[in-house]
């Protein structure tokens, strides 16, 4: 399973914030926004990951997270020269994709629920099928809503529409089989000069190949586009991790319970960090998890 972050937006609405930080670098609450759906790509099961960045941000995003060895996966970036819609990821992904499955996750949309792993998970076993996600929101005329039977069958997909036929949204998060570059290439540019994901599933549902994974109602899905939304994220987070004393978005206990890194491996990023909260939670669950194959040993 390999995975895409689209993380190559300007952030013109975040101005002045973003004028010499790229958004995806901005902190939400004590971490980097880019670090929320690198931690869906790792829960999913991914062992590549390609990040889309805007053009000049190479050295800043590789700063970050290198080559993804301290995570036991690979990471490699590609720079989105222009800015052509969300479907675009899936063509300037053309190669790194090839014939696998693909999980192409938005930059700054931020997911939590207790369930969601293994949501990830059963999505990447599907095969010659897109899958989508439904959440639930109270009035969703303001999104695309997407209508979906008892199997999980999408039935329709619309654009804001006045009348909805469900009460479920499909955030930015879209598993796909490596039919979809072709399906992407194949795209006109909406009214707006852009290749559309919306576009990208619309073709999955007239092949009848459009799955559809209903959310549990406590998943808390946030967008972190202004600057409002990330205030409000960065809140929830806090809440979040303060009440479960779970940390949300932690890429390396994400790569832990996936057993691409060991827990030597964490205590030695919780070492360095260690002046910080965030690495000293790293050696707890370091710690935790050294206890655990004592235990099953």
């Amino acid at each position: 399973m390999k995975g895409i972050i689209l993380a190559a937006g300007k952030g013109t609405r975040l101005y002045p914030m973003t004028k010499s930080v790229c958004k995806p670098l901005l902190p939400v609450y004590d971490k980097p926004l880019i670090y929320y759906p690198l931690a869906l790509l790792l829960q999913a099961g991914c062992d590549e990951v390609l990040i889309i960045i805007p053009p000049g941000e190479e050295a800043v995003f590789s700063g970050l997270l290198g080559d993804g060895s301290n995570l036991g996966i690979r990471i490699s970036y590609e720079v989105q020269k222009v800015a052509r819609g969300i479907a675009d990821a899936l063509i300037i992904g053309e190669n790194f994709i090839g014939g696998d499955r693909v999980c192409l996750a938005l930059g700054d949309n931020i997911f939590y629920s207790k369930s969601l792993a293994g949501q990830l998970q059963r999505a990447s076993a599907i095969s010659n099928k897109a899958v989508v996600f439904g959440y639930w929101v109270e009035d969703p005329r303001a999104f695309g809503v997407i209508e979906f039977d008892s199997d999980g069958n999408a039935i329709s997909i619309e654009e804001k529409p006045k009348n909805p036929k469900s009460n479920y949204i499909a955030p930015g998060l879209y598993f796909y089989d490596a039919s979809v570059v072709e399906i992407a290439k194949n795209l006109k540019p909406s009214a707006r000069g852009e290749l559309e994901i919306t576009d990208v599933n619309l073709e999955y549902l007239r092949q009848g190949r459009l799955q559809v994974i209903g959310l549990d109602r406590d998943t808390v899905w946030l967008d972190a586009g202004t600057a409002d939304s990330m205030h409000e994220a960065s809140g929830v987070i806090r809440k979040i991790q303060e009440e479960t004393g779970r940390y949300v978005g932690c890429i390396e206990e994400d790569a832990l319970h996936q057993g691409k890194i060991s827990p030597e491996k964490v205590m030695e990023t919780g070492e360095r960090l260690q002046m910080t909260l965030y690495g000293q939670y790293l050696k707890c669950i370091a710690l935790a998890e050294k206890e655990n194959l004592k235990v099953t040993v």
